[in-house]
């Protein structure tokens, strides 16, 4: 018996619209020169990330993937001794086209994300991240990573974000005062862009939702 399923392909015909070719391969150049050592095998281990079928459960793991030829001692290296030009990748990332919002605005938001890492003892300045719980009572307090993380968001309904920046929070650092500068350090960059020139009206709309 032949049966009709309906597929749903509408989230893949999104994706293909929001860059274009030329953007995506001028932003992989970008990228790749903002890796200034075991550039190659960074290259590869991030397109390796990108396209796993599925979560990373082992690193080795990742040099199975297609598109990375290299072998997983390679892949270690890399991850020990590559090094990435923070401030060149943040500037790559600040020239990309940003979502066009009706009223011409550009709309930021900023959060705090928490990479738990409760395996993960002797890693350093890990902190007590706050985990809400689906029952009244059940949040919990996890060794982890907080990440403050400013995106520009996309109009309408809809789950895309640009990423533009992206900081780790330390035990001593004060969440509002580091969100306040990096915000600033964003807008400076997106300006300097382009986003915005002279003559032009300048309003920028940022959305902080609170967080714990």
């Amino acid at each position: 018996m032949i049966t009709t399923k309906a597929v749903m392909n509408s989230l893949l015909e999104h994706a293909a619209d929001v860059e274009s070719p030329a953007v995506l391969s001028r932003f992989r150049a970008d990228y790749r020169a903002c890796l200034t050592a075991r550039g190659d095998e960074l290259f590869e281990l991030t397109d390796a990330v990108l396209c796993t079928d599925g979560p990373v459960w082992t690193l080795a793991g990742l040099s199975l993937v297609p598109g990375h030829r290299r072998g997983h001692g390679a892949l270690y290296d890399a991850v020990s001794h590559g090094r990435i030009q923070v401030a060149r990748l943040r500037r790559a990332l600040a020239g990309l086209p940003l979502p066009a919002w009706p009223d011409g605005r550009i709309r930021l938001a900023v959060d705090v994300s928490n990479w738990l890492r409760p395996d993960a003892a002797t890693s350093p300045e890990r902190l007590f991240c706050h985990l809400c719980g689906r029952g009244k009572g059940q949040a919990q307090m996890i060794p982890g990573w907080p990440y403050s993380v400013v995106a520009a968001l996309e109009p309408g309904r809809t789950s895309w974000t640009l990423p533009l920046d992206a900081v780790r929070l330390g035990p001593a650092d004060d969440q509002t005062e580091v969100t306040a500068v990096q915000v600033r350090e964003v807008v400076a960059r997106l300006i300097q862009a382009g986003h915005w020139q002279e003559g032009t009206r300048r309003s920028w709309s940022s959305s902080m939702p609170a967080t714990t």
